[in-house]
């Protein structure tokens, strides 16, 4: 992950979008550039949105993460392996395409990982965007809204990816790094990474 990318706060907009990423990592597989994609989600409503707005931005977003991906095997994955390798490989792709889930996924939950502290609280939450606002100025100017929209995605990454169990959760559960996705993050050299899905050397 480039430490130098800007924090964006497009995850408001993008959250987790497994359903949309399986389909569009399809046609990423088969070759096809992101504007035959875009038309054939449209004319197909593949995405199943009530209008043809969003589709064209949260499909190039998830192009955009499945190029972050930088591995042809982890996309073929999402496109077709079971749900659950294939979410935590789209959590993978989360992080690589924004820094900031990054950062949330290796110095939060990787640490509680890694100190095997369990306890996961709105409070944790608060002092990594405490501390994200006072390094970083473009996260400073956020509105209170774009920070609770934020956090609120986060959560339900999470809970997406089974790493808690509900909203209210405050209890991570112990998560198992997949084959698939290990050799990924590997071919990747990404060992930074791998405290976020409970994995240590």
């Amino acid at each position: 992950m480039d430490q130098t990318h800007p924090y964006n706060g497009s995850l408001t907009a993008e959250q987790f979008l497994f359903y949309e990423i399986r389909i569009a990592a399809k046609y990423y597989v088969s070759g096809l550039k992101i504007d035959e994609a875009i038309e054939r989600i449209k004319k197909n409503n593949l995405f199943q949105y009530p209008t043809e707005r969003q589709v064209s931005r949260l499909a190039r977003a998830c192009y955009k993460r499945l190029d972050a991906l930088g591995n042809d095997q982890l996309v073929h994955e999402l496109a077709s392996a079971p749900n659950e390798i294939a979410k935590q490989i789209n959590l993978y792709a989360v992080m690589r395409y924004n820094r900031l889930v990054w950062e949330f996924m290796i110095q939060v939950i990787g640490e509680k990982y890694r100190n095997q502290d369990m306890n996961f609280s709105r409070k944790d939450m608060n002092a990594f965007f405490s501390r994200l606002q006072a390094q970083d100025d473009s996260v400073a100017a956020w509105s209170d809204a774009t920070i609770t929209k934020i956090k609120s995605v986060l959560v339900r990454m999470l809970i997406e990816t089974g790493y808690l169990d509900g909203l209210k959760d405050t209890t991570l559960n112990p998560v198992f790094l997949c084959e698939e996705l290990e050799r990924g993050i590997e071919a990747n050299n990404d060992y930074d990474a791998l405290p976020a899905f409970n994995y240590f050397r």
